[in-house]
């Protein structure tokens, strides 16, 4: 595996569960079919994929065998690391969508040309993302709604948006 631009991170290993070689698994896609029994999956820092034996749900979390990997020792190692697929493989998306990957480091600034920062994270809540923007500032936390994020180009690596009454200080 190598480069952001040939994989696309669909979930992360959290720990080990139980003793028969079951992984907990934060989600970090829209699209759950990636996990379902004979998904192929790339475990970060493996060059081969990785087939999904079993998923299920357990208390927000995925809890996913893999084949070959038998007991908590075999999985333990895992902790931590990210599951991939091959880009080529993702779900196309609609319009105003982007994969997360996508956003982090674009230059975001306000519709007058104002520089406002790099975004650097972005966190999902019930309601909406917020994308973190780091700059001359500090850090600005923006809502990703249609108010807001005025514009996305992705190709020019920059955010457009209309700052709403107290988001900067």
């Amino acid at each position: 595996m190598n480069g952001r631009e040939t994989y696309l991170a669909v979930g992360r290993i959290i720990s080990a569960h139980g003793v028969r070689g079951e992984v907990k698994v934060k989600q970090l896609t829209d699209f759950p079919e990636r996990f379902a029994a004979g998904a192929l999956l790339f475990v970060e820092g493996e060059s081969f994929q990785r087939e999904v034996v079993s998923s299920r749900p357990h208390k927000g979390v995925l809890l996913i065998k893999f084949s070959g990997l038998n007991d908590r020792n075999a999985v333990e190692p895992l902790r931590g690391k990210y599951l991939f697929i091959a880009r080529e493989d993702a779900m196309v998306l609609g319009e105003d969508e982007y994969y997360e990957d996508e956003l982090i480091g674009l230059r975001v600034e306000t519709m007058a040309g104002e520089f406002l920062g790099e975004l650097t994270e972005v966190i999902w809540t019930g309601a909406n993302e917020v994308y973190v923007v780091q700059g001359p500032r500090g850090e600005a936390l923006l809502p990703a709604i249609a108010e807001v994020v005025q514009e996305v180009d992705v190709e020019g690596g920059v955010m457009r948006v209309t700052l709403l009454p107290g988001l900067l200080t």
